[in-house]
């Protein structure tokens, strides 16, 4: 797609693969409280086959489309969308998020008062329980020691009810891919999101590599959207499994110090095991054959990084050990940790 001229700087980019009902759902309110003259709103269609692009046309005129003729997938429809475009910040909105009054006003303000943020999100919270955090993002998202990610209002299956405690806006480790705010240059400078991942985890991995750019990454909480979410593949689903486990390990291989890298991912080995126990000895088969399979498949896809530089620091190095507090020390909010 050839490039145009524009006049904004925001783009609200929405992937979608046959959503059209998601579309009718979601857009009209991301439409409303969207201003027009300050961003565009863009689905980019990854080759549906359903009436997507009939539904766009006839009940949404304002909004901009980027079609392929093929599913790309998430990231490197992403991708491609992205190094079409000349916007100086880009959403990546997913498609079953509701937008609320003032949405991009915190998000565009914090991008523009720091030149050294290169990604932050909003406060994420659910759309079917509206005074709850959402599990993905919820009010942004950390790396423990060991890998593990994490949120302010979201650890492991444990999600808080929002009371205002996490409404000072913070740098983070990883913004939520549910409502990702980028600088555009600096997410194609860094090489976008990484298609290998194909699904899970591709966003924390993008804002690692960032902040190893020198980039820091950030929740904006007077921002608020409502996510659906579970919309790809549901808990104790066993591809989700594989992907998580999977991806994890991908992550740490290429976002670590090579010095120090195998001492980490055999006490991830360790861990994934005593994980992999616990599914067989609570016959959960699927979920002890995901991860297996997802330990097989990273040692096969590992290589394709080896030619990467060393990262020159340790990002999570001193960082919680969510496991130990989770699970031994019964502290299951994000604010009791450092008690």
């Amino acid at each position: 797609m050839a490039k145009s001229r524009i006049m904004k700087d925001t783009a609200v980019m929405i992937l979608n693969w046959n959503g059209a009902e998601m579309m009718r759902r979601f857009l009209p309110e991301v439409v409303r409280t969207t201003p027009e003259d300050e961003a565009d709103v863009i689905v980019v269609d990854n080759g549906s086959t359903d009436n997507s692009l009939k539904v766009l046309a006839e009940e949404f005129p304002t909004v901009k489309v980027i079609a392929f003729d093929t599913n790309y997938g998430f990231a490197e429809g992403y991708n491609r969308a992205l190094a079409s475009v000349e916007h100086e910040y880009v959403v990546l909105l997913n498609s079953d998020v509701a937008t609320s009054e003032g949405w991009l006003d915190g998000l565009r303000e914090e991008m523009r008062d720091h030149a050294d943020v290169a990604a932050c999100q909003p406060k994420i919270m659910s759309v079917e329980r509206p005074d709850m955090f959402e599990y993905a993002g919820a009010c942004g998202g950390y790396i423990d020691r060991h890998g593990y990610p994490y949120c302010r209002g979201r650890i492991f299956g444990t999600v808080e009810t929002d009371r205002g405690q996490y409404d000072t806006p913070a740098d983070v480790d990883w913004a939520s891919g549910a409502a990702l705010m980028v600088r555009r240059r600096a997410y194609l400078d860094a090489g976008g999101l990484d298609s290998a991942f194909f699904a899970h985890m591709e966003e924390i991995d993008l804002c690692w590599r960032l902040r190893h750019r020198g980039y820091r990454v950030t929740v904006v909480p007077s921002s608020k959207i409502y996510h659906l979410g579970g919309g790809s593949l549901p808990a104790g689903n066993p591809r989700k499994t594989y992907l998580n486990f999977r991806n994890n390990l991908l992550m740490l291989y290429k976002n670590l110090p090579h010095k120090g890298r195998r001492k980490a991912l055999i006490v991830r080995r360790l861990l994934d095991t005593i994980a992999w126990a616990k599914s067989v000895a609570s016959m959960q088969w699927g979920d002890a054959g995901a991860i297996l399979r997802a330990h097989r498949d990273f040692r096969r896809m590992k290589h394709a990084y080896d030619t990467l530089p060393s990262p020159a620091e340790n990002l999570i190095k001193g960082a919680p050990d969510i496991l130990t507090s989770y699970y031994l020390k019964g502290k299951k909010e994000y604010s009791r940790l450092r008690q």
